[in-house]
């Protein structure tokens, strides 16, 4: 079977690809837990993994709006019931401005909060 240089040109491209090194994406900080609207145990299991797993011995919860008592919630149960050398070292307070909903000519002032738990 004879193979044209067209096909040749795709094969070697094909090899070239092979060899080429994917580009590098950020990724976010393993020691950061974004806390959103699911229950506060599973934010206390992530805390929990993270800290088993890693050598570090901080973790950062970040969370924004409603979820904020959820944060605190999960902060406190793990130190409180399962990690009793777990320490808060930090809380940070912030404000972020959401754009507007649909229908709005502002947009709105959301709170946002920062608690990161390390290990004595």
């Amino acid at each position: 079977m004879k193979t044209t240089e067209n096909e040749k040109q795709k094969e070697e491209t094909v090899e070239g690809e092979k060899t080429k090194e994917a580009p590098r994406t950020r990724r976010p900080k393993e020691n950061v837990v974004f806390v959103g609207s699911k229950p506060p145990m599973s934010y206390v299991l992530a805390i929990i993994t993270n800290l088993s797993a890693s050598d570090s011995k901080e973790i950062t919860l970040k969370a924004r709006g409603r979820a904020i008592s959820t944060a605190v919630d999960a902060a406190e149960i793990t130190r409180r019931r399962f990690m009793k050398d777990l320490k808060v070292s930090q809380i940070a307070l912030g404000t972020e401005e959401m754009p507007p909903r649909e229908g709005e000519s502002r947009g709105r002032m959301t709170s946002t909060v920062e608690i990161t738990l390390a290990r004595e």
